[in-house]
This record gives structure tokens, sequence and C-alpha cells, in this order.
């Protein structure tokens, strides 16, 4: 084995399950976002859920958003 692996510690990922009832459109629109960007739909919303929540100021663990540049001409 390699250094790499020999040190490295794996840690489970706790997620917590949820039933989200979507529009098919919406759901659809998801699901091609998701295959650009090379993602499964379930971590599409996840990013863009936790990409709003950044934005809003609402994660705890995340520093709090950037100013919008100024407007330039």
């Amino acid at each position: 084995m390699s250094e790499v692996a020999d040190t490295a510690v794996v840690l489970p990922l706790r997620r917590k399950s949820l039933l989200l009832r979507l529009d098919p459109e919406v759901h659809n629109a998801l699901g091609r976002w998701a295959g650009d960007e090379f993602r499964s739909t379930n971590s599409q919303i996840e990013f863009v859920l936790r990409r709003a929540l950044v934005d809003a100021g609402r994660l705890p663990s995340a520093r709090p958003p950037r100013p919008p540049a100024p407007f330039k001409r």
C-alpha cells in the first residue's frame, strides 16, 4: 500500500434521509443540470441547497457571503 493509503482515515458520512416531492419539470431540469456537471441529481440538489444557504448566510460552518462586485459599465 502507499503511504497515503496507510495513513488515510475514512469517516462515514452521516446524512439525513428526506422525502422530497418535486414538480416533474423541476426534477428534469435538475437532472439535466446535474448531468452537465457530472453529479447525481441528489448531489445537485444538495449543492444547490448548500449554495443557497451560504448565500443567505444561514449555514453556520460557512463564511459570510462576499458583497456583490460593483456594477461597471
